[in-house]
């Protein structure tokens, strides 16, 4: 098990958003969190990167007591974060924004995995050199998604990748997440497009008003009428 999440719990001053979540991302597992808009997956992403405070419960990964841990501790054990909306920084070139994912490493092989991340993106490379700002939104997700690879990641933490995106640009996104899986890359999935997380998962938890409702391997959910009928328009 390379994250446990145990009873936890986290409020917006008086208000509940998450209430006595378990759950657990093993090694190598790619697994996903869907539900809809506000039923508190951007949230729990925040609580396990440490920018969001729990209110209850604990957090470990690979045995670790993390529930107290501040971000930048969390990124050099190994815990990156793509967040929703991508969050490049705009003026930027490509790769500074790269280099910035890297920040908290002082080894010698930055370069290396530069080439690494171009060879992955090769668009990235072609427009290393201007701001990031000026990328589409489906290559500004490319970028974000490498910057945080940069950090040399366990476990990699992505919020909605593909929010607003145009259907081909999903594909393409989802199936840089299906690569990333098949080399061995731990990931857990945010997504409101349950269909595509699940259909790659593992396995999956559903997430409606803070609480989690249902869990189970990625196929078994996808065919679960309940989840069909809330999630997937049948």
């Amino acid at each position: 098990m390379l994250l446990e999440v145990t009873h936890l719990a986290s409020h917006y001053g008086r208000i509940q958003a998450l209430d006595d979540i378990s759950l657990r991302v093993d090694e190598g597992e790619l697994v996903a969190l869907v539900g809809a808009n506000g039923a508190g997956k951007t949230t729990l992403l925040r609580c396990l990167s440490g920018v969001q405070p729990l209110s209850g419960g604990r957090l470990f990964f690979d045995g670790v007591d993390i529930t107290r841990m501040a971000p930048e501790k969390r990124v050099a054990l190994g815990i990156a974060q793509v967040p929703e909306g991508r969050q490049v920084f705009g003026p930027l070139s490509v790769e500074d924004n790269l280099r910035l994912g890297a920040y908290l490493r002082r080894d010698r092989q930055i370069g290396d995995d530069l080439d690494r991340m171009y060879a992955l993106f090769p668009v990235l490379f072609k427009k290393r050199e201007l701001p990031a700002g000026t990328l589409s939104g489906g290559q500004q997700q490319m970028l974000a998604i490498a910057r945080a690879l940069m950090s040399r990641p366990r476990l990699l933490l992505l919020d909605e990748p593909s929010m607003g995106l145009a259907p081909l640009l999903v594909a393409e996104i989802f199936e840089v997440i299906a690569g990333l899986r098949g080399n061995g890359v731990t990931l857990f999935l945010v997504e409101q497009n349950a269909h595509a997380a699940l259909a790659l998962a593992d396995r999956g938890y559903v997430l409606e008003t803070g609480s989690v409702v249902m869990s189970d391997h990625g196929a078994a959910l996808l065919a679960d009428d309940r989840v069909k009928a809330a999630y997937l328009g049948l």
